[in-house]
């Protein structure tokens, strides 16, 4: 399972900008990915998992601004297509699996 996070946060005074900042920063500290400047990426290994990054996300929330998380299925994250300009460039490798025995 994969956790997008999207936003739109005010960067206009400089209490915005460190607001902004230290958002980013605690998505990083949790794991996340920068995908595009506003778009953060994490794998869970379960749903109980992202419910848990999911419960982060909504206590670090910034005052001002719009947050959105989507949870994605390994399959659907496969799927993806990324250009930079007009050359497709290859997907991130996959985590492995934790197997029990």
């Amino acid at each position: 399972m994969w956790l997008f996070v999207f936003f739109d946060l005010p960067t206009e005074t400089k209490k915005d900008k460190r607001n902004a900042s230290q958002f980013r920063g605690n998505l990083l500290k949790d794991g996340f990915s920068m995908m595009q400047y506003s778009v953060y990426v994490r794998h869970c290994a379960s749903s109980e998992s992202a419910d848990v990054h999911e419960k982060r996300i909504h206590r670090l929330l910034p005052p001002l601004g719009k947050v959105s998380i989507l949870r994605i299925t390994d399959k659907q994250f496969g799927n993806i297509l990324n250009f930079w300009g007009k050359a497709e460039v290859p997907k991130a490798p996959q985590p492995t699996q934790l197997e029990l025995f």
